[in-house]
């Protein structure tokens, strides 16, 4: 990338580098398994034989605090049966309807797979055993207009382990944080296309980096599983947080739109012409098979880096190169 800046000097103003989507895993991890389970069920006078009907007990006192909290804020809760529905999308348009600056949004329910637990007996030694596999549950997923990382949204999963996932947005984040300084911009979708002050942007946004991510997610586990703290006060839970998938996006800002005009095409041409599925998978981390045919496989992202070409000055339109 340095190289690129070094033969376009003359034609770029500067560029931004940081988080784009992030989607942090929340985890109790004594529950997060077999074993771990079982102890905490003893500790908690729970029987094995008794663990579907206690199992579903939790899950609808989980269901009912979490949606509790939307509508003690009068904000709405609405079920998703269709899956090919983007969540994010309905939220942002209710949040748009009602004109929510800064609070919860919606809460926004789906039957979704999952990973969790079951009990089956074991003939050969004679007792029932805790099994771990793949199930479906509800998820609530709770979209707020943050005050810090602007639109942002948890997704609880209502069956045991009650994992929770949280996204945020570090563009969004960054405009928040912008808005704060003072400082001017033109944002089109998830980029910038102007910023009055680069360099004071790109200070902000290597704050995000350094922020206290455990403190902050923690305390949005209250509004989004309120029972938690209720439903194990005999062995109390906390989650454990680690970052899941991320994205490091740059983008490059250019003077004038037809010196980016000129050159986007063969930016594509290169990516099309020298990139593969079998680049992409070595770039994810993931094995290539043997005799492995282009456009065979479709590796699951953990981590990615963007780059995007955009013109600066609030006049200019701009692509998106990933």
């Amino acid at each position: 990338m340095n190289a690129f800046l070094q033969a376009h000097a003359s034609s770029v103003t500067g560029m931004l580098n940081g988080f784009d989507r992030m989607r942090f895993r929340g985890t109790l991890r004594m529950i997060a398994n077999a074993g771990g389970l079982g102890y905490v069920l003893g500790r908690l006078g729970v029987l094995l034989k008794d663990f579907k009907g206690y199992a579903q007990c939790v899950s609808e006192r989980v269901r009912t605090a979490s949606v509790q909290v939307a509508l003690a804020a009068g904000r709405p809760v609405q079920y998703v049966q269709d899956p090919a529905l983007r969540k994010e999308e309905l939220a942002r348009q209710i949040c748009q309807r009602d004109g929510i600056q800064q609070g919860l949004v919606c809460v926004l329910t789906a039957v979704e797979p999952c990973w969790s637990f079951h009990v089956r007996r074991d003939r050969q030694n004679k007792k029932l055993v805790l099994v771990r596999g793949w199930r479906k549950c509800l998820h609530l997923y709770h979209y707020w207009q943050h005050p810090q990382w602007g639109m942002s949204h948890a997704r609880l999963q209502s069956w045991f382990p009650f994992n929770l996932m949280v996204c945020l947005n570090g563009r969004e984040w960054l405009a928040r944080q912008m808005d704060e300084a003072g400082l001017a911009y033109v944002r089109r979708d998830n980029c910038f296309t102007h910023l009055s002050d680069l360099e004071q942007a790109q200070r902000l946004m290597d704050q995000q980096v350094k922020a206290n991510f455990p403190s902050l997610l923690g305390a949005l586990v209250p509004q989004v599983h309120p029972a938690l703290a209720e439903l194990f006060a005999a062995y109390p839970l906390e989650y454990y947080w680690s970052l899941e998938e991320s994205e490091w996006a740059s983008e490059v800002m250019f003077k004038q739109a037809d010196t980016l005009g000129r050159l986007y095409p063969r930016l594509i041409r290169q990516g099309m012409e020298a990139m593969g599925s079998r680049e992409v998978m070595r770039f994810l981390g993931k094995p290539v098979p043997p005799g492995a045919v282009e456009g065979a496989t479709t590796p699951g992202p953990q981590s990615i880096g963007r780059r995007r070409w955009t013109v600066a000055g609030s006049g200019g339109t701009g692509g998106v190169c990933h």
